[in-house]
């Protein structure tokens, strides 16, 4: 019995040290470097604890929402200001993995060409409106489930969609190789199984906990659906384009997954 609980202890314990990594990782989070005391940088475990991260992450911009609304701000103010931390608290990471995905898979007409693009720093055309269709869609979701939900509900809606976005970004990178022999998703590895089931799990159940109580099961579905739809379409692309993933093409499914789940929902509610 102690055994069970020591090895309980030891397995909750190592959860939060890769939730710390992830935090680190995926945000401007300030982490303890303890938690990257003997880590080796390879990833092979700790993006289990994306999703975790993901809702960590949403958390203050969806009691920003709810603080804004609840001093008259509009809805579409409040989902503009909601989205901006989001930003800022990931330093625009994924949303730069969107960008230059659009330029690269936009622009590249084969494989090297595109891989060239995509690792430019600049932003061209594609980049721009990828940046501009995505935030712009995002907003007018978030504001549609504004009119629709109590604000504290649209703040659960936030935590449960970026906890599902970056579960797929797992399922993304667990799925392709490494485009690029020498490039960072390369040099940090690939999720092993059991740390894409453990994120599957953890995504799906924070979406499914801060959904469905207000909501119900059918806008649940709905998001999962479209959006896995989406990830998938996205994931089969990139591997007839590029043959094989980024770290521009994993940022650039949670902006995906993200986008499409916020839109679905909001229609289905």
């Amino acid at each position: 019995m102690i055994e069970i609980k020591e090895r309980h202890v030891k397995e909750l314990s190592a959860l939060i040290t890769d939730l710390a990594r992830s935090l680190g990782f995926l945000s401007r989070f300030p982490v303890s470097s303890r938690s990257f005391e003997g880590h080796s940088g390879e990833m092979s475990r700790t993006p289990r604890a994306f999703p975790l991260a993901g809702a960590v992450i949403a958390a203050p911009a969806g009691l920003f929402l709810a603080l804004l609304l609840g001093f008259g701000a509009s809805a579409m103010l409040s989902a503009f200001a909601a989205v901006a931390l989001q930003i800022l608290l990931c330093g625009a990471l994924h949303e730069d993995g969107l960008a230059d995905c659009a330029d690269g898979l936009g622009g590249g007409k084969d494989r090297e060409k595109a891989l060239l693009i995509m690792k430019d720093s600049r932003v061209g055309s594609y980049g721009v409106l990828a940046l501009v269709l995505s935030i712009g869609i995002k907003v007018s979701a978030i504001a549609s489930l504004i009119n629709t939900l109590e604000p504290m509900n649209v703040a659960l809606c936030l935590i449960g969609i970026a906890a599902l976005s970056r579960a797929m970004m797992v399922w993304h990178w667990h799925a392709l190789p490494a485009a690029k022999a020498d490039g960072v998703a390369a040099s940090l590895g690939a999720p092993h199984d059991q740390a894409l089931y453990t994120a599957l799990f953890l995504g799906i159940g924070i979406a499914a906990v801060t959904i469905v109580p207000f909501a119900g099961f059918h806008p649940l579905i709905v998001s999962l659906l479209t959006s896995g739809v989406a990830a998938y379409g996205f994931q089969i692309y990139v591997r007839q384009k590029l043959g094989g993933q980024t770290g521009d093409t994993i940022g650039a499914t949670q902006q995906i997954v993200e986008m499409i789940a916020l839109a679905a929902l909001s229609i289905s509610l």
